[in-house]
């Protein structure tokens, strides 16, 4: 742990404090059909718009940061995001439409120029540490967080923890601006036309280097499209999941003592875990975490009870551990200098398109076909995985050294 830098450790502590009053797009739709009295389709659909907003900043924002800085993109993307959820109790319902689908883009952007900060200031061969640190500070935060923001809302108001939200992020943000080195840029020195010069400037990107940086590295295509999948299958425990637990007569309760063992089991494991696995090859770590996912939801084919779920959120808790980590730092030591920005907001927009085809998808087949739906989900995490190693294989057999350009101590691929 060594190896990781002291900027990484405190920008964790800055995300978890952020994201112990990060509650508010748990709470969304009952905000918005409680205080605001919307319908449910209503509230569905500001919430999508919401969703969809955070993925297109998850996305983008990592250009952003290659173009004008990470820390610059990091601070204006917090003061953006935190003055909009201040703003929301406040806002009638058009101004909601506005607001709230720029807030959650605003935070999206915050999350991939965060996972670009650990990709320029950690060396190559310790970045799965670094991301390690960052999803434990951020989990632990998340854990305490929405306890605390049913406390908020049974003794003030749900208006509140959107305030509360808000001046977290913007608090944030204040620390984000003084802890951070000045550029906040990859300290690469070779000058990138796509990116940073030999003086760290931005410099505009060349025009389709994007694509092409890409098209040269196909192991970083199949591993984001493997995760657009899992991902998919994955948040199927938000949405169909606890309906079908429901249904089985299962209370709301221990669908969420279901939640808190993934929490704790990550936050007891996934430090440890990387630091032990951190040297094997991250392709075939990967496949074993997307398999294991593909398996947990595989559990369900045998119905529904105590076991199957538990076992379910056991091995859907392993998959996790072993997929994400290792997979935000593959993405991050193949990125060409000056674009690690981009690669992770691809790979941040990527682990986070479940939130938008989960539900719907997830929804469909589960009132067309509700057997069908668990081994699909189970079927399409394995083929995930599958075709990932097949990757992973095809590499060993025939590297790719405009692929590779890790030094020989960094972890095999």
């Amino acid at each position: 742990m060594r190896a990781v830098p002291k900027v990484v450790w405190l920008l964790a502590a800055g995300s978890f404090a952020n994201m112990v009053v990060a509650y508010t797009f748990i709470y969304l739709v009952l905000y918005l059909t409680g205080p605001r009295g919307l319908p449910v389709a209503q509230a569905g659909l500001i919430a999508g718009l919401g969703g969809a907003g955070l993925v297109a900043g998850n996305f983008t924002g990592g250009w952003f940061g290659d173009r004008h800085g990470h820390r610059r993109t990091l601070v204006a993307a917090a003061v953006v995001s935190g003055t909009g959820l201040v703003c929301v109790p406040l806002l009638p319902l058009a101004g909601l439409l506005l607001v709230l689908p720029v807030a959650q883009y605003a935070a999206g952007a915050v999350r991939a120029s965060n996972s670009a900060l650990v990709a320029v200031s950690v060396p190559e061969g310790a970045r799965r540490q670094g991301y390690a640190v960052m999803r434990f500070a951020s989990n632990a935060g998340f854990t305490l967080g929405p306890p605390i923001g049913a406390l908020l809302a049974a003794h003030f108001s749900y208006g509140w923890l959107f305030v509360a939200d808000g001046a977290g992020t913007l608090c944030f943000a204040a620390y984000a601006a003084r802890i951070l080195p000045a550029h906040g840029r990859s300290r690469r020195a070779a000058a990138d036309p796509g990116g940073t010069s030999t003086t760290g400037a931005p410099s505009a990107p060349a025009p389709g280097r994007l694509l092409a940086e890409l098209r040269a590295r196909p192991a970083v295509l199949a591993l984001l499209a493997a995760i657009v999948v899992t991902d998919t299958v994955y948040r199927q425990q938000y949405s169909t999941l606890p309906v079908y637990l429901t249904g089985h007569g299962f209370s709301t309760a221990f669908y969420g003592g279901l939640l808190a063992v993934n929490g704790g089991v990550i936050l007891c494991l996934e430090i440890p875990v990387t630091l032990a696995l951190r040297r094997a090859a991250p392709l075939r770590i990967i496949s074993g975490g997307l398999a294991l996912v593909g398996l947990g939801f595989g559990a369900l084919v045998l119905g529904a009870s105590t076991a199957t779920a538990l076992a379910l959120m056991v091995l859907l808790t392993a998959g996790e551990i072993l997929y994400k980590t290792p997979a935000t730092a593959y993405v991050a030591d193949h990125a060409p200098p000056g674009m690690e920005g981009r690669f992770q907001s691809l790979y941040a927009g990527a682990s986070v398109a479940g939130t938008v085809l989960a539900p719907p998808l997830g929804s469909a087949l589960y009132a067309a076909a509700p057997a069908a739906l668990w081994p699909t989900c189970a079927g399409l995490a394995l083929a995930a995985a599958l075709g990932l190693l097949a990757v992973s294989t095809a590499r060993r057999a025939a590297p790719l050294p405009a692929e590779d350009p890790a030094p020989a101590a960094a972890a095999p691929r």
